[in-house]
This record gives C-alpha cells, structure tokens and sequence, in this order.
C-alpha cells in the first residue's frame, strides 16, 4: 500500500514537475564563495541516535521520527503526529523542536544535533535553521522516500545553501534501509 497512489498516472507527472521545479529553483539560489551545507561524514555515536529516532517513527501517525541531541544526551524526541493532532506541521522535526523548546532548552540549539529517521522536508529544514541548530543527520533521503509516499522534492543540502546566515554540516543516509523498512512496498 501506498501513501499516496493514483491510477491516472497524474502522481508521475506531478514527480516529473516537481522535480524540474527544484532544480530550477536550485539553479535560481545565490551561491556563496563557502557552502552553507557542508556534507559531514558519519560519526561514531550517529547509528545509536539514529536507532532512537527510527524507534520514534515506528509509533508515529507516518513514519517519520527525530531526536535532539546535546551533550551525548537525547533532549527531545517527536515522532509524527499529523493525524492524532490534526496538525499538517506536526511532523516529528517540528514535533521534536517543540518539545525542545518546551524543555526550556532552546538557547542550547546550536549546540545540539538533531536525527531524523528521513530527510527534513522544506519545512522541517528552515525551522533547523531558524532555530540554529549546527548539524543534521538523516536516514533516507528526500530522493529515496519519494519512491514510496509524496514529497517536495528540495533537498536539506538546498535549503541550507538558501540560508547565508547559518551554515550547517549535514549527514545523510545513517541507517536509511532501517527507515525505509517502516514504509509500505510501492
């Protein structure tokens, strides 16, 4: 079963569209002299965070979950919940930053590093970058989810480059089978 499925072949055509618009909107964005998303290798501790947020987005309305981490330590956890809130926002970035901000924890944003067990959608990446936030860490990518739900096809790297105030160090593709084995087969 798929998330979103149409028999018209409309879901191809809008894939196709979506993906020449962000590539024009990408060749449309001012590039700096300094990236402002600098790919990151994984780290040693990524795998265990990642496990944590992959255990977020199996009890998630969709399965998308994240965690905050400062110190060594998990902060803040979200899991999706687009449906039990009846919110579109409350995907499990937005979910987590919420319960980080909450914490009373939010002046230790650049400090801290969020997982997300799929790559953050435009929404989920401005919100990291508003909130300051140095490092992500996602499982499947943008590219590799929309082989089996509906996505905006921009990229974290793309909405980092966007933001010339912030520069943040991405990493991705830590445990994606794990995550992509949450979602239905096409």
């Amino acid at each position: 079963m798929r998330l979103s499925s149409c028999c018209c072949g409309a879901h191809d055509r809008r894939r196709a569209i979506f993906g020449a618009a962000s590539a024009l909107l990408a060749a449309a964005l001012p590039r700096n002299a300094a990236s402002r998303a600098q790919p990151e290798p994984a780290r040693a501790e990524d795998e265990k965070f990642m496990r944590l947020a992959i255990g977020e987005a199996a009890q998630g309305d969709y399965p998308f979950g994240a965690v905050i981490v400062r110190g060594g330590e998990v902060a803040a956890k979200g899991r999706n919940l687009g449906r039990t809130t009846r919110d579109p926002t409350a995907h499990a970035e937005m979910v987590a930053i919420r319960n980080f901000v909450a914490s009373g924890r939010s002046p230790e944003f650049p400090e801290a590093t969020i997982y997300a067990s799929g790559e953050p959608c435009p929404m989920c990446m401005s919100a990291i970058v508003w909130c300051g936030m140095k490092r992500v860490v996602f499982a499947a990518s943008i590219e590799e989810l929309s082989t089996r739900i509906g996505q905006i096809r921009l990229t974290s790297h793309t909405i980092a480059e966007a933001a010339p105030f912030e520069t943040v160090a991405i990493t991705g593709g830590v445990l994606s089978q794990e995550a992509m084995a949450l979602f239905p087969k096409p």
